[in-house]
Formats: structure tokens, sequence, C-alpha cells
């Protein structure tokens, strides 16, 4: 069959990380219940190769697992390759360039999918009685969780009512019965809307979730675009060409045509099931479980030999905050940039868990506008609070262009040495956000109030447009020609190679 590229075939994907080292196929017997989730953890924690478990001890045979799709890598130079590859991009992209891609997508003529007859989702179905979820190796990801989770790291299908408007979006579903799953769709959520528009015509919702989907595409139905925008064709902005999408076999919607898993059915208007708890991306697990709408599912489809990806939620980074947090972070970039603001970066912190956003300030032009601390605060929070990318992040940090945001280590420098204790934190109760910060008391969970946040780590001086300190780095402390010597003279010296080439540190040149 032909290749179509890591970013619109999910298999092109897994062989490509399996060629470059970046996969692990796991050959030794491994258990869905718990086992999974603790070598994906682990994982994530070593930054080693993504493992694809196609041993498994529970499941139909041949049936697999792929663990951390989009975790970070520990091989030099490529940290960010597993999330690289779900663009199509080199491995050695950087943040800087990731978002570029993506904001550029965005302001790209959408490229409408490509309806075909059938394709690899297609190769195995099962409709009506013989449909059985539990057949898959659905996993056990914490020994918290109230359930097995099958819907981890794929995107729900709907479709308006009067066709207009078809959304992807991610949200999880845990394994409810042999025909069924549960999870949330709350109405500030794509999902959630569009089940309230069928709920209010007393209609059940046409539904469809695909697991191993073509990575772009689960990328940019990650994504916060504004409401009514089709995913689908953005889909195709991306990755430079449509993706191919097929008709469901119960329903009228259509489903990337070249994905491992399709889940086919409908929302109920009206039941609903205990979900969870689980261990969720802020990094907690808490011992509740509330009541979530059931989807009731009439067919799958999927390939031989089917892949399940799965995100084994908890402290960062996992795929909720590569995937999630890097297209927040371009949202917001998009509409910082677009309101005119004298901003030059904004990067989701994945070691923050999705909990704040880091806003790089170009001092020059802030001198230039003549605001105040207070005036910018408030400018950023309306951008990014009123909108849908705002909603889901609390916390703002406002840092000068001198630092690094994708650099951690810079951000926490930052914040511990030029925000005062006593001023610069700027609150805003009223703004809307989503209710699932730890933080936050029960009431503003329930009103969907409180939290927010813009924190400003800018100096005065930075405010005329200048920095008075130098910070004393191996980039700033030394002459180009010394920086130079040392690290040609690296290996000599006697360390090991970096890994980080003649720059000295990954997107950081000298001069």
């Amino acid at each position: 069959m032909a290749r179509r590229g890591s970013a619109l075939d999910f298999r092109d994907f897994v062989t490509e990380l399996l060629a470059t080292g970046d996969a692990v196929d796991i050959r030794e017997p491994v258990s869905p219940t718990l086992e999974v989730g603790a070598v994906t953890r682990r994982v994530y924690d070593t930054r080693s190769p993504a493992p694809l478990f196609g041993n498994l001890t529970e499941g139909a045979p041949g049936f697999r697992i792929l663990g951390a799709p989009a975790g970070l890598s520990g091989r030099p130079g490529q940290t960010y390759g597993r999330l690289a590859a779900h663009l199509g991009l080199p491995r050695t992209t950087g943040p800087r360039d990731l978002l570029e891609k993506l904001i550029s997508a965005m302001h790209t003529d959408p490229v409408p999918p490509r309806v075909v007859a059938t394709g690899p989702c297609k190769e195995n179905i099962v409709t009506g009685d013989d449909v059985d979820l539990e057949r898959f190796p659905v996993p056990l990801l914490h020994a918290q969780d109230g359930g097995r989770y099958f819907g981890t790291y794929g995107f729900h299908v709907v479709r308006t009512p009067d066709g207009r408007w078809t959304s992807w979006s991610v949200s999880r579903t845990m394994l409810h019965g042999r025909t069924t799953l549960v999870g949330p769709a709350m109405p500030q959520q794509h999902l959630g809307m569009i089940h309230g528009m069928w709920r209010e015509r007393g209609e059940r919702t046409p539904w469809a979730m695909v697991l191993g989907a073509p990575p772009a595409a689960l990328a940019a139905a990650g994504m916060p675009l504004p409401a009514h925008v089709n995913e689908d064709g953005y889909v195709g902005a991306l990755a430079g060409g449509p993706v191919e999408v097929v008709r469901a076999e119960t329903n009228d919607l259509y489903v990337p045509a070249r994905s491992e898993i399709v889940l086919e059915g409908y929302i109920s208007p009206d039941e609903t099931a205990p979900e969870g708890p689980m261990g969720e991306y802020h990094g907690y697990a808490f011992a509740e479980s509330k009541r979530q709408p059931v989807f009731q599912v009439e067919a799958v489809t999927h390939r031989q030999d089917p892949i399940l990806p799965v995100c084994v939620a908890g402290l960062p980074p996992e795929e909720n905050h590569t995937i999630w947090g890097t297209m927040i972070s371009a949202v917001s970039l998009d509409l910082l940039r677009s309101s005119g603001l004298p901003v030059s970066l904004a990067w989701c912190s994945y070691e923050a868990a999705t909990c704040w956003i880091v806003v790089a300030v170009d001092i020059r032009r802030l001198a230039r506008t003549r605001m105040t601390e207070r005036e910018l605060a408030d400018a950023v929070a309306e951008v990014l609070f009123g909108s849908h990318t705002g909603w889901l992040v609390p916390k703002v940090l406002l840092v000068a262009d001198d630092i690094d945001i994708t650099d951690i280590d810079q951000v926490v420098w930052a914040l511990a040495t030029r925000n005062p204790p006593a001023t610069g934190h700027y609150v805003y109760p009223e703004a809307p956000g989503i209710p699932m910060v730890p933080y936050l008391t029960t009431e503003e969970a329930r009103t969907g109030r409180g939290g927010k946040a813009v924190v400003s780590c800018l100096l005065p001086e930075q405010f005329e447009g200048v920095t008075r300190g130098v910070t004393a780095s191996f980039a700033n402390s030394f002459p180009k020609d010394v920086r130079r010597r040392v690290l040609e003279k690296w290996t000599d010296y006697g360390f090991a190679a970096t890994g980080h080439g003649p720059a000295g540190a990954e997107g950081h040149p000298i001069g």
C-alpha cells in the first residue's frame, strides 16, 4: 500500500519512529492492566523511545498499543522529534519552528478532505450484536483510575444538526460495557456544544471516535480553533495535502480513512454514567467520579493488527502538554500578534502542566507603546482570557524577550529574580476558565470562574526598552571566538559530546 507519510498515516508514523530508533518494538509479554501504563510513564520520565507493545496478555491476538506517541525524546538535538513527525517536519525541528508551522497553516486556505470509497480503517468491520469493545486491550493506566480508558489519544467526530459544522475534538472516554463508553462533553468544548444542539431537539448525537488517527489530524483536533471552524480543512493546510476520509458505516459522518480504529454510534441525549477518577493532565488523581454522557457504539472498524495509541496522563511532560500545550501556544501567539501587542513569542511550558503560558514581550516595541504594567496586563488578559484558548490556561507570565521562554530553566530564573512579591500580580476573578484546574475552589469550578491571573516578570526599566543587567551566562559573558573555541574543543577536554553542535545550545547560534 502506498505510503502517505507520518503526518497523514499513523501506521507510517509508527514505521518511521521505529526506523529512526524513536520507538521500541517490545516483544516481551506485557499486561494492559497497569504494566503498559507503568512502562509508558517511565518512558516519559526518561525521555526514552515510544514503546510499541506487540505481545499483550489481554485482548484479541494481534492487537497492539503504542505508548507516548508525542513524548519528548532524549536523542540529542531531537527533543521534539515525535511532535515534529506529527506535522511532517524534520526531527530536529525546535519549538519556534513548530509554532510558525502551525500559525502559517492557520492563515493558509483550508485544504478540504478527499472523500474515498474505502481505506485501511475498513479492513475489519464489526456491527450490531458482534460489537465487543472488550476484545481490545483497553488498558488500566493508573492504579487509582475508575476504569479502563479506551480513548486517551483520539478524537471525536460530531456534526451540527444543520450540517454546517463538523468538529474533530479531543476528549477522553472510559470503557463502560461491551458496547458503551462514558466520558466528558463539557458545554464549553466543541463536542459539548454540538451535543447540546442535538439534545435541544430531543435527539441523540451521531458520533464517531477515531483512534490511531493521521497524526496531523490528531494535532488539529487538539488545537483550540474557534467554534464553527472545520478541523478537517486545517489538517490539509497543515500537512500540505488533503486528508483522506471515508463515510462511516452507521451514520453520515466522515472519518480519516487511514486510521487504526474507528468507533461509531451516538451520544445518548439523556443517559449518563459514572466516569473516573483518572490520573489527569495537571498531574493529580482525585478520588471522585462524575456522571458523564454515555456513548453507544454500534459499529467498530479497524486495520489489521490495529495499534491503539495511549497517553498516560499525569506529571508532565506527556501528550496533554506536548500536543495540547503546543497547539495552545500557537493559537495564543497568533491572537496576541493579531491584536498588535508587542509580543514576540508565546509558549505553554510543558512542565507547568498547561496551567500557565509564558509570553515574551519585545521591550523595544513595548517602550514605543508607553503602556504601563497594568495596561499591558489588562490588554493581554482581554485578548487571551476572552478566547477559547485562554479558557484553557489560567495563568499568563510576562517576561522580556531576552529570556528564551521555551527553556524552563530561564523562565524559573526570570520568575524568581524579576517578579517582586508585592506587585506584578493581576487577578481576573470573573474571567471564564476550565473547571479542571486543581487549585480552584468548589464554587469556582462549579461556576467556571476564578483562578485567572497575569504575572509580570518585567523590570521597571524594560518598559523604557532597556535592561540594566547583563545575563551572566555562557552566551553573554564570553567573546564569540572564546565560545567557539570551547565548543570545538569540548570533547578534547574529556567531556562527552552534547549533541548541540556549534551553536552550543539548540536554537541559539553563536553571534
